[in-house]
């Protein structure tokens, strides 16, 4: 039987009410053996995987008379890949790969973008429908363009996606955002970082060989190497295999000179905490939405799903044969296992390098100090919103202020949490009023300045614009953004991605008055269209 698109997306309703008592909170961190099936002889040791890439993905280069265009075609597919020593582990990735390739472009090179669902229609392991979105996290993308949850390409769809890449240099990430099982389709693989560069960042920062993505996630195994999905009654899912790119608890060389790397946070629920073994600096230089202000040394820092924190690593006066491990301290409510207090190790090695490459030796201090996010400063008459996250004991589900998705959608899409006008500036006050859980908080569409938690200043790390904030136990968290440059509808959800699917996703409508005709509608301006490209 074909699975239509009202299919679709009524069984994503349906899977999301009813649910069984949430598990608990922990209160603190839980540390336990390892929830993987795997042998002995099967499961990874840390630091015997070669560190691997991000391959780059080349695309099709073209231009009109705005300028220059990459075109890029994309096919979601189901594979096979060696994570494991001794096993393939079945995965859904982009063109089947997983890690899936990494797109770079300039700062004012448009991207089109041709993604095709070419999945089966349930989920091989889990029996979940495969309809998916394709969200360019870190984007100001028009709404029918920025993976609106509800607007879904079923399998032997294709749906055509426009990037503007005007905004300033940052590392944003693609990945599924189908409605009510964006975990399970990013659990098995459907993520990879896309990097938009400027002239301003190449400039001060590492680049090439030296400027090094980081894609970390986590996974438990079954005994014949297939992926685990338990994510406690839609608490948050916590395996005890850390990846990076794809690669269990990899081992990098690295040269005697400073190293920029892009973290980004792909685990559906863990928070890291990540710090180098000898204690030793790093220098935080870029947060979601790009360059800081000015550099910030910190030796830990708090790093919740989603989040993408730039830094660099001084190599330069160590011996060669020097082991500096990037070892994961944890937060409070994750669950921790035998080994998921290591994220990767670094050997130091005394090969050659350009040395003429000003950037080996400079840790640059000032780096956008006129920034335009964080130079907003707000005034008394700066509209406050409050935005609750909590849970509704009744019903078990997640929700922002009362309201879920399943609100969203029984009002045919009109039900906005906000709705400031275009060019607003607006403060939001996020409250976790969940209990024991952290929720990282993802606004699409803008970045924002954090102005206070609790009332006492961000960390120093946070001082850069942000897409998504780290919402702790208890915390009352206040941002401040102005609105733009779209007018539309676009979401607000929580990060941890199980919480997102069941039910903590609102939305809100920028520049739209009731009878406004929304010419960007983000499900009916461009939907998905039958793929009848049977070459791809």
């Amino acid at each position: 039987m074909k699975l239509t698109r009202r299919d679709a997306l009524k069984i994503g309703g349906l899977a999301a009410v009813g649910t069984a008592g949430l598990t608990l909170p922990f209160g603190r961190s839980v540390s336990a053996g390892t929830p993987s099936l795997l042998s002995s002889a099967n499961m990874p040791k840390p630091y015997a995987a070669a560190f691997a890439r991000l391959e780059v993905l080349t695309p099709r280069i073209g231009s009109d008379a705005n300028g220059p265009i990459h075109y890029y075609d994309i096919a979601a597919r189901s594979s096979s890949v060696g994570i494991l020593p001794n096993l393939k582990t079945p995965v859904l990735g982009y063109d089947g790969l997983v890690p899936a390739k990494r797109i770079d472009v300039e700062q004012g090179t448009r991207i089109k973008m041709t993604m095709r669902n070419k999945l089966p229609p349930v989920h091989p392991a889990f029996g979940t429908p495969l309809a998916i979105s394709t969200h360019l996290h870190g984007s100001a993308s028009l709404p029918q363009y920025d993976g609106y949850a509800s607007d879904v390409t079923l399998p032997e769809q294709k749906k055509y996606y426009s990037y503007p890449n005007g905004q300033k240099a940052r590392t944003l990430w693609y990945h599924d955002h189908g409605v009510h099982y964006t975990a399970q389709n990013a659990y098995s693989g459907l993520a990879s970082q896309y990097h938009l560069h400027d002239p301003v960042e190449r400039a001060l920062l590492p680049q090439g060989e030296f400027d090094v993505a980081l894609t970390v996630s986590d996974m438990m195994f079954n005994a014949d190497g297939s992926q685990q999905y338990d994510d406690r009654s839609h608490s948050g899912l916590w395996g005890d295999v850390i990846l990076v790119n794809g690669r269990p608890w990899p081992l990098m060389r690295v040269k005697k000179r400073i190293y920029r790397f892009r973290f980004l946070n792909a685990s559906l629920s863990r928070s890291y905490r990540p710090s180098l073994s000898n204690g030793a600096p790093v220098y935080m230089v870029a947060t979601d939405g790009g360059l800081m202000p000015k550099t910030q040394a910190v030796t830990q820092w708090r790093h919740g799903s989603a989040e993408r924190y730039e830094f660099l690593v001084d190599f330069r006066s160590y011996k060669a044969g020097t082991r500096i491990e990037l070892k994961n301290l944890s937060n409070p409510n994750n669950r921790d296992y035998d080994n998921t207090g290591k994220i990767m190790a670094f050997d130091v090695v005394d090969d050659a390098f350009d040395r003429s490459d000003a950037t080996w030796s400079a840790i640059p201090t000032l780096l956008d100090p006129g920034n335009e996010v964080m130079a907003q400063v707000p005034t008394s008459s700066t509209k406050v919103r409050n935005i609750r996250v909590q849970r509704n004991d009744t019903t078990n589900e997640w929700n922002l202020n009362g309201e879920s998705w399943h609100d969203v959608v029984d009002s045919d899409y009109k039900k906005v949490l906000a709705n400031p006008d275009l060019g607003d500036t607006e403060i939001w006050e996020i409250e976790n009023k969940s209990g024991g859980w952290f929720h990282p908080v993802h606004i699409h569409l803008i970045d924002f300045k954090i102005l206070d938690r609790n009332g006492k200043p961000p960390f120093s790390y946070e001082l850069g614009p942000k897409d998504v904030v780290y919402v702790g136990e208890g915390e009352k968290v206040r941002v401040v953004m102005k609105f733009g440059p779209h007018r539309g509808k676009y979401m607000v959800h929580c990060h941890n991605l199980p919480h997102e699917d069941h039910d903590m996703m609102h939305q809100f409508s920028v520049g739209l008055k009731d009878t406004d005709i929304d010419d960007n509608d983000p499900i009916k301006a461009d939907p998905a269209v039958d793929d009848s490209d049977d070459d791809h």
